[in-house]
């Protein structure tokens, strides 16, 4: 994992803006989000903390999702796989919070 990933990973956990190069994190009214070359890729709200590769399968992307807790991102033959599971890049929850209303 690059230094810079582990500092957006950080800086995403405990809920502080962080810009550097091509990465960012913005908190804006209690949510978070993930940002890469201004593509949001990770963030929080009401109902938990879900990811996307906003339609970039590139290394930097997996690198940077791959940092984040319970998420494992690899690409076999052509697929993507987001913790052993077949995914197609959309946006998905990887933790949930007990209680949501849509």
């Amino acid at each position: 994992m690059r230094k810079i990933t582990q500092q957006a990973v950080a800086a995403f956990y405990e809920g502080k803006n962080f810009q550097l190069s091509n990465t960012s994190v913005e908190v804006n009214n209690g949510e978070v989000t993930m940002k890469l070359f201004g593509n949001t890729i990770a963030g929080t709200d009401y109902k938990g903390t879900w990811i996307t590769d906003a339609g970039w399968e590139t290394k930097t992307t997996f690198d940077r999702l791959n940092g984040l807790n319970d998420v494992w991102i690899n690409k076999k033959k052509g697929q993507m796989y987001l913790n052993d599971q077949p995914w197609d890049g959309s946006k998905t929850y990887i933790k949930t919070t007990e209680f949501f209303y849509d």
